[in-house]
């Protein structure tokens, strides 16, 4: 059975940020994950998490100023230290929190750079950050996103990460596969993921159209979560989606196939 993953980015928005790990834990939520929480004290995420009974599934490396409208700076040509210094910062909440693999944002491509200049400096930054984080045991991910819900966005496809992970040349750059973004930019979900999953470290979920929870929308979340456990997918799911009426009283989705790690 899956083992899912709260995006507390997104559900329970009506909760305080540090309520919201008590909230999922007693939906049944097995761990946590979320876009960022470096304005936090570590070693604070890290109690909450065990007095939770929560693992840290997934958070993403430093993204820049998200209040600013930034969503990643690793395709930025001026902002290649702020991303190397990120580096830094991510390996001290994963290892505060236990948390084995960070994703990374590409970022949304700056006006007056080629594409092929962007991807450049992206392939250059994971270059650097693939060993950094392999040394110590953690996983890098980078994750296509739409341009639909972040217009501009460097990345885009299964076939920009597997493009951009070509040229990087390092086995510690994984895949994080959103099956909603996947859906709204190429299809073919579940031939899609046989193909790719063994560079497949995490999966994100949500309904297409409205990103709202399963069951809203027309992806057939039910045979992706008895593909995922055929495949024997073992990673975390993650739930990122909004939820159209409140959290807990959305989760019917998930009542039948849940379990707690």
């Amino acid at each position: 059975m899956p083992r899912f993953s709260a995006n507390i980015s997104m559900l329970y928005p009506d909760l305080p940020f540090l309520d919201r790990f008590a909230a999922a834990a007693k939906d049944g939520f097995g761990a946590v994950e979320y876009v960022g929480a470096y304005d936090q004290d570590p070693a604070h995420l890290k109690a909450v998490l065990a007095e939770n009974g929560l693992a840290q599934a997934l958070f993403n490396l430093p993204a820049g100023d998200w209040a600013a409208g930034e969503r990643g700076i690793a395709c930025h040509p001026h902002r290649v230290e702020a991303f190397r210094q990120g580096i830094d910062t991510a390996i001290a909440y994963a290892e505060a929190t236990g948390c084995q693999q960070v994703n990374c944002l590409a970022g949304i491509a700056p006006a007056g750079h080629d594409r092929a200049a962007l991807e450049a400096v992206l392939i250059d930054n994971l270059r650097y950050a693939a060993p950094r984080l392999a040394s110590v045991g953690i996983k890098l991910l980078l994750e296509p996103i739409n341009t639909r819900d972040i217009p501009g966005f460097l990345v885009n496809s299964t076939d920009d990460y597997e493009r951009i992970a070509a040229a990087v040349g390092h086995d510690n750059l994984y895949l994080q596969y959103d099956f909603y973004h996947m859906q709204v930019v190429q299809g073919d979900l579940l031939p899609t993921f046989r193909r790719l999953q063994a560079r497949i470290a995490h999966v994100q979920i949500a309904d297409n159209p409205g990103r709202n929870e399963p069951g809203t929308g027309e992806i057939n979340y039910a045979n992706i979560f008895k593909a995922l456990d055929e495949a024997g997918y073992t990673g975390w799911v993650g739930a990122e989606y909004k939820p159209l009426a409140g959290t807990s009283a959305g989760l019917g989705w998930f009542k039948d196939w849940s379990i707690r790690a």
